[in-house]
């Protein structure tokens, strides 16, 4: 078994969705009815350069996201360990307020 972080994962389903689409949008302009479309070799050309860049792109992206991600992770948990007094009272009066709003629902 493999371990995997949330990130990967993201990394991994937009890269999946991206290929999806750009397969759908494939195996259509490939179909035998559009051989007869003049300019068609010149668009499935276009077509398939842009679908290229937008692979390239959302991957980097992804990248940008889930770097940013563990950059704000890893910035809650220092100030986690930094600061673990302030961080139990503000979780403290999160669980008040939230005690106090489903107990007025009654």
């Amino acid at each position: 078994m493999s371990a995997s972080t949330p990130s990967s994962n993201f990394e991994e389903t937009t890269g999946q969705i991206v290929d999806d689409l750009a397969s759908d949008v494939r195996n259509t302009l490939d179909g035998k009815d559009f051989d007869a479309v003049p300019g068609i070799e010149a668009l499935r050309a276009r077509v398939n350069a842009k679908l290229a860049a937008a692979r390239d792109l959302a991957a980097e992206k992804t990248k940008q996201a889930a770097h940013k991600a563990r950059e704000a992770a890893d910035a809650a948990s220092a100030y986690a360990h930094k600061e673990p007094w302030q961080v139990a009272g503000m979780a403290l009066g999160v669980g008040l307020l939230v005690g106090l709003v489903l107990g007025r629902r009654k």
